[in-house]
């Protein structure tokens, strides 16, 4: 049977491979991914995929060549191969609109957020941190495409019992939370979030979550202005003759 050669990138992971096992194939830092071809447009124009929403998933796993259980891809590392995807897909002009009125980012551009000295010096996906207001101790780690599909799936069952009932927040930290005060059982993580956790307690550990988190810096300086804004990404990200 005739092989054909692809041509194949490899792209540097925002998370630097820190917080990944030593044995796992992202623990350099390093994953490579092939270049679109019609196989990945006709994944793209699939109406299935679209409407359920596995369409970008089932795409970045096409494209990915390292071998290795998607379900342990950080969110952040995601995050940068599916720009890269994008790149070696339709180039790196990004064509969106804005309050600001029309926009075009150069993606090729955007750099991996600086590794915070916390990711630095870790040597496992988990991290201690003091509840300001309470003086709870807990620990927590960053979540991978695993845990994303789990609080999906939580939140759809919810849904299902109460459809007005949406509680993103709370879901999501019970997932990040990995012990309170040594306890590490996830009954008593549950009931710690929905009864012990303030409100004051719960936004510090996320904006430091979120300021520790490897990820690729998808802001931008609007044309015209001097604050940063978060690049959206619309339906033209990867449909963009739409």
């Amino acid at each position: 049977m005739t092989e054909f050669n692809l041509p194949t990138e490899i792209i540097d992971l925002p998370s630097q491979g820190k917080l990944y096992p030593k044995d796992h194939p992202l623990a350099e830092g390093k994953i490579e991914i092939k270049y679109m071809t019609a196989k990945e447009e006709d994944i793209l124009s699939n109406q299935s995929y679209i409407q359920s929403g596995t369409v970008i998933d089932r795409l970045l796993k096409s494209l990915i060549v390292t071998k290795f259980d998607y379900n342990d891809l950080l969110i952040g590392d995601k995050n940068a191969i599916m720009v890269a995807a994008r790149i070696l897909g339709y180039g790196s002009e990004y064509k969106f609109a804005a309050l600001e009125g029309p926009q075009t980012v150069d993606l090729s551009k955007l750099d991996n957020k600086p590794l915070h000295e916390d990711i630095k010096n870790s040597t496992e996906n988990k991290f201690s941190f003091k509840l300001p207001h309470t003086d709870n101790e807990i620990t927590f780690k960053i979540l991978t495409h695993g845990d994303e599909a789990k609080i999906e799936r939580e939140l759809e069952g919810l849904k299902k019992i109460k459809k007005d009932n949406s509680p993103e927040v709370s879901t999501r930290l019970k997932y990040i939370i990995t012990s309170i005060n040594g306890e590490d059982d996830p009954p008593t993580i549950r009931k710690f979030v929905d009864q012990g956790l303030l409100a004051r307690d719960s936004r510090a550990l996320r904006e430091y979550i979120n300021q520790i988190q490897p990820d690729i810096d998808l802001t931008f300086f609007p044309e015209g202005s001097k604050i940063k804004k978060t690049i959206p990404i619309t339906i033209g990200f990867f449909w963009p003759d739409v």
